[in-house]
Order: structure tokens, then sequence, then C-alpha cells
């Protein structure tokens, strides 16, 4: 992200913390420590129920935590409304400052 017009940023981050090849906590711990990147807002998305990882990422900055749901038309239905919040009803910066 050397240069936001060759390539611009995400609106919004859908993170997953398991992962098979990066730990979705190692993501959320570079992605927050990044200058560029840590305004964007994180929905973690994962099949994790633990406490802890519900805490340890709220603490690390996400906006939300949705545990996701077994059934596809559930799933369907959660991104419906992520995308109806995140995209029409929620003021997104349009930029990091300082761009």
């Amino acid at each position: 992200y050397t240069s936001l017009s060759k390539d611009p940023l995400p609106g919004l981050i859908l993170l997953d913390l398991n992962m098979p090849k990066k730990d979705g906590r190692e993501a959320l711990k570079e992605i927050k420590a990044s200058p560029v990147l840590r305004r964007i807002p994180i929905v973690v998305m994962t099949t994790s129920k633990a406490e802890e990882d519900i805490y340890r990422t709220y603490d690390l900055g996400i906006s939300s935590f949705i545990i996701k749901p077994v059934a596809f038309e559930a799933l369907v239905e959660i991104m419906k409304t992520l995308g109806k919040y995140w995209f029409q009803i929620v003021a997104l910066p349009p930029a990091p400052l300082g761009e």
C-alpha cells in the first residue's frame, strides 16, 4: 500500500481467526500495527466461540466479532446485514489521515 491510487485501501476487513497459512490473530496484530491500515474497521468472522478470542480481539481493536453460522442461508443473511451496516449506515473515512 505504497500508492493509494494504484492500491486503494479496503473500506472494511473481514477476518477469520483460523486461516490455513496465517493465523488471524497474528494478521490482526500486524494490521493494527500498520499506520496505513490500523483505522480500517475489522470484523472478525470465525467459528471460534472462545471467550479468550473474543476479549483478545476486541482488545486489539476490532469493530465486531461474529460467530459464523453453520447454515449457508444464515451466512448469506449475515453478509447482507454486514454490507448494509458498513456501507449504507456507517460513515467510513475515505482515506487514512495524512494521505
